[in-house]
């Protein structure tokens, strides 16, 4: 869990989707799923930006690097 400091920014719900480019029902399903750490102040909720960061971060899939197909090297050989 990241840890908090005075100078942590927190996220209100609405702010969270804006930046992952959802509606508010996907961050407040991460929330009642328990899959992104948050924090409650009175009946609020609020994620704070390093645990967006890390959630992020850890369903980032990486790209790969297309391996050629050989179907594409027995057409170029067909061409010549």
């Amino acid at each position: 869990m990241p840890s908090s400091s005075a100078s942590e920014r927190y996220l209100t719900v609405a702010e969270v989707a804006e930046i992952l480019g959802t509606t508010e029902r996907f961050p407040r399903r991460l929330i009642a799923e328990r899959r992104i750490a948050f924090v409650k102040v009175g009946t609020h909720v609020r994620i704070a930006r390093s645990a967006l960061d890390a959630y992020i971060e850890a369903n980032t899939v990486p790209s790969i690097t297309p391996r050629r197909s050989r179907l594409r090297r027995a057409d170029l050989r067909r061409a010549a």
